[in-house]
């Protein structure tokens, strides 16, 4: 027995059989209470011990295995993913030592690992072995299927030619059908003829009887109706494909069809509507179920769909004149789609058929027509003579979001249960600025009044933290020195966990100067977080100057005077940090009676405020607004080329010895030009909220700082850089922030920059992030839709942004009711889009969108384009039948109504 301790101490995995075989019951049981203390012992292991923890661990995983008698503790004992350290276990050595067990314990046993499911699927090959042993059934859990499918993929030199000699093949391949994700082999390889292409070896094995034909083909068809990933549903699709189902089979599933058509992703609907077709060209799909299937797809956005579906109905209309009655009331369902083409050829088909129709079908229709674009009112006038009144439009309406309005912080939470909880849920997330601020006052607050209570709660719901586990004390003050980890850092501290030594160089610590402002803005959050932990171990605060009055981030003037005014009756010293926080959180025009209240404190803090809001303090470089001079020019179109697409400078104007003088160490970056530049920022997706609150008032550095990030996402397959739009359109702008009261002025060229090229982002998410900002700042009374809209045309020009992601952020912004602002921006962006020599691909598209938005706003979008769109008659005249020119006129019929 010592000698097999001694070879699993040593890491001596390959001995261990041969030391444990001989072992009786007893002893065996003596080994194992020895082994599971080395196994709590490993757990404590310093990291830089992994080696040698790795080699222990590969070791006394078999080890214990082998003197377990249960099944039950035998299989946690294989799974545990201490034990296995990253690596999978040694599955032969496990059958060497288990072999001789009972048939029904290995059967067992077997089940059992297959139902961790985190651990089944590296496993396969010790179930399968135990199972042969048992005699058993495989079991079909999900790992178990996973394992399976990878095992049979890449066993050497067979591929899947051998398959149906597998002995689980009939039990597993149903399964195949039925996991939550599709087993990563099967989609490993798109050539038909290679030897690991799984659709070809369903396909014979069902060709030669080994599989059920049918219940491949059911099974198919079941998980295209459940839907999917794309990459999965192909599989299925070429599967069913192969398995080349004759016209009995299709006819017998139509209602699958129909729902594949209706709901299913493009590929799936397009291979269904095919089925749909042979079926209705046949004379097998009656008139009613085509009706039904119709109206579905009619209603989808894919043009090439419904495209096909008006098709169909077409051929089936001019076969059988009697179906229209059922069959014309669907192309009216075609009327209000999106696309202006489709209505146009839904409108020529109802009117070759309408002849057939009677008068109650032929108001049905002419009602439906009023659905119809602008553009094709005079043609169904001619169809169906005078419309129903109701195809007249009223009065427009604009719709856009309610104007964001600054939302005050609630108070702090004021006994130790409610903030324990604020705290655990802060640990697990910080996003929301707003509740992370009121928790953080809340600490320091409870901290000044209850430390003892505090600290007793706080160690009860925190025990699961990795500061309070004793393996990690030789590097707690490392890791805390270099990242706060939000609230962790002061929770330690106050739970002694953290030293002080550790969080005062910390806090004092500034930013390296060649860094870029975003983490320049990461050293303010933390700084904070550093010197409130400092203070809890020190001189507790009775609360924090820089807590927001808004949600915003802004802090109003006469707060914080009172806040001084009760620091001075308490005779409290404010954090350096802390207060610099607060003074960047108040506007520095707010001046007047908060002023002079704040010079009348008498303290070096009411002096520094009075001169911060008078506008006589010191003025930082990094944050004045760029004027449209600095907006750069493109190096090559279609390109990023970071180092001219990004050098941007906010000023010129070297950093004042001020901001040195006067501000702690983690603020001096923003006395220094700031040099916006790809290479030098690496925080394109992971920004954070907790930037704009730092600078509420400073919209157009926070804008131009994200430029290189979201040129990066308009270009590159880089996205989230739009995260921090929508925020930035509801901060406060310099002058009236924080006061609802105040009048709006438009946002400044930097966010209508960063606004246009977040326009253009290449992901969906993206540009929905972009639109949301759009309509934030339209209700706001902040958008200047003609600059955003010449901006708009420059990246377009420069090759930044692609005219159909411009088009498609339109067609959203506008679809929410928004027409007239979005009109607004696509009337600013058309002249320069149309003086370009060569159309840019894609300006059809946006053609339609500006069409649209002004067939619904009338005389109140043309209103906002005095002077009419340059270019567009001559575009409008060209001869041709091309998308570009057939949306110019129909652009230009809606301007001249």
């Amino acid at each position: 027995m010592k000698e097999l301790l001694a070879a699993v101490r040593e890491g001596r995995a390959g001995d261990v059989p041969g030391l444990l075989k001989p072992l009786t019951p007893a002893e065996r049981k003596a080994c194992l209470v020895e082994l599971k203390a080395l196994r709590a012992e490993l757990r404590g292991w310093d990291w830089d011990r992994w080696q040698e923890r790795f080699k222990v661990s590969r070791a006394l995983l078999p080890a214990g295995a082998g003197c377990h008698t249960g099944a039950a503790a035998t299989a946690a004992w294989i799974g545990a993913r201490d034990l296995r350290d990253g690596d999978r276990p040694l599955h032969g050595m496990l059958i060497d030592l288990l072999s001789d067990r009972d048939p029904e314990w290995l059967g067992d046993l077997a089940h059992r690992l297959a139902g961790r499911s985190s651990t089944a699927e590296e496993d396969y090959p010790l179930i399968d072995e135990l199972v042969r042993l048992a005699k058993c059934g495989i079991p079909t859990t999900d790992g178990v299927v996973y394992g399976w499918a990878e095992a049979v993929t890449s066993a050497r030199g067979r591929g899947l030619g051998r398959l149906g000699e597998d002995p689980h093949v009939r039990t597993l391949v149903p399964r195949l059908f039925e996991t939550p994700q599709l087993a990563r082999p099967l989609a490993w390889y798109n050539d038909p003829e290679a030897p690991n292409h799984w659709p070809t070896a369903l396909t014979a094995l069902a060709t030669e009887g080994v599989l059920d034909r049918t219940v491949l083909v059911d099974a198919c068809v079941a998980r295209l109706l459940r839907g999917g990933r794309p990459g999965e549903m192909r599989f299925f699709l070429v599967l069913l494909r192969r398995l080349e189902l004759t016209p009995a089979e299709e006819g017998a599933r139509v209602a699958d069809w129909t729902g594949m058509a209706a709901d299913g992703m493009s590929t799936v609907a397009a291979h269904a509507q095919d089925v749909l077709a042979r079926l209705a060209e046949s004379g097998e799909l009656s008139a009613s179920t085509l009706a039904e299937v119709s109206g579905a797809v009619l209603f989808r956005t894919e043009k090439k769909l419904v495209r096909a579906q008006l098709v169909l109905l077409g051929k089936v209309l001019r076969r059988d004149a009697g179906a229209a009655d059922e069959l014309l009331p669907m192309l009216a369902d075609a009327f209000g789609h999106q696309d202006v083409g489709v209505q146009e050829r839904a409108l020529k088909l109802v009117g070759r058929h309408l002849p057939a129709a009677d008068d109650s079908l032929r108001k049905e229709l002419a009602a439906a027509a009023t659905l119809l674009s602008p553009a094709h009112r005079k043609a169904a006038v001619e169809i169906f003579g005078a419309l129903p009144d109701d195809g007249v439009p009223g009065e427009y309406m604009e719709i856009l979001p309610p104007a964001a309005e600054p939302r005050r912080l609630a108070p702090a939470a004021d006994s130790v249960a409610e903030l324990v909880e604020e705290v655990v849920v802060q640990l697990r997330s910080d996003d929301d600025v707003s509740e992370f601020e009121r928790t953080l006052d809340g600490l320091v607050r409870l901290v000044h009044r209850e430390p003892a209570a505090l600290a007793d709660a706080l160690r009860a719901a925190l025990a699961d933290r990795w500061w309070l586990d004793d393996s990690y004390r030789w590097d707690r003050d490392q890791r805390f020195s270099g990242h706060p980890f939000g609230l962790e850092v002061v929770t330690a501290a106050l739970l002694e966990r953290v030293s002080v030594k550790t969080v005062h160089n910390a806090r004092v610590r500034g930013t390296p100067s060649d860094s870029c402002a975003h983490t320049g803005l990461d050293g303010i959050f933390n700084a904070r977080m550093w010197e409130a932990a400092f203070r809890v171990r020190t001189r507790p605060l009775p609360f924090l100057l820089a807590t927001p009055t808004w949600h915003t981030g802004a802090l109003d003037a006469d707060e914080l005077v009172d806040r001084l005014r009760e620091y001075r009756r308490l005779d409290v010293a404010p954090g350096p940090v802390d207060f610099a926080q607060a003074l960047l959180r108040v506007p520095r025009d707010a001046g007047g009676s908060a002023a002079r209240a704040a010079a009348q404190l008498g303290t070096t803090e009411g002096d520094r405020l009075a001169a911060w809001l008078t506008g006589e303090g010191p003025v930082v470089p990094a944050l004045q607004s760029a004027d449209e001079a600095d907006v750069p020019a493109p190096a090559t179109p279609g390109r990023w080329q970071p180092g001219r697409y990004t050098r941007r400078r906010l000023d010129e104007t070297k950093g004042r010895l001020a901001i040195q003088r006067e501000f702690p160490r983690s603020f001096h970056w923003l006395g220094r030009t700031q040099s916006n530049s790809y290479r030098s920022c690496y925080h394109w997706a992971a920004g954070r909220t907790h930037w704009v609150a730092a600078l509420p008032h400073e919209r157009e550095a926070h804008a131009a700082w994200m430029l290189p990030g979201l040129t990066a996402c308009a270009l590159e397959d880089l996205p989230g850089a739009t995260w921090g739009l929508p925020p930035l359109a509801e901060a406060d702008s310099p002058a009236g922030a924080g006061d609802p009261g105040q009048p709006a002025e438009p946002a400044g060229p930097a966010l209508h920059r960063a606004l246009a090229t977040g326009l253009g982002a290449r992901s969906h998410e993206d540009r929905l992030a972009a639109v949301d900002a759009l309509l934030v700042l339209a209700a706001r009374g902040r958008l200047d839709g003609p600059r955003l809209g010449r901006d708009l045309a420059e990246l377009v020009g420069q090759g930044t942004v692609k005219p159909n992601r411009l088009a498609a952020s339109a067609r959203t912004a506008a679809a929410t009711g928004a027409y007239a602002t979005t009109w607004s921006v696509l009337a600013g962006a058309l002249p320069g889009l149309l003086a370009a020599d060569q159309p840019p691909r894609g300006l059809g598209e946006i053609l339609a969108v500006a069409a649209e938005c002004v067939e619904h706003c009338g005389s109140a979008a043309v209103s906002g384009s005095p002077g009419g769109i340059p270019g567009l008659v001559d575009l409008a005249g060209r001869r041709g039948s091309s998308q570009l020119i057939a949306q110019a006129s129909r652009l230009l019929t809606a301007l001249d109504h």
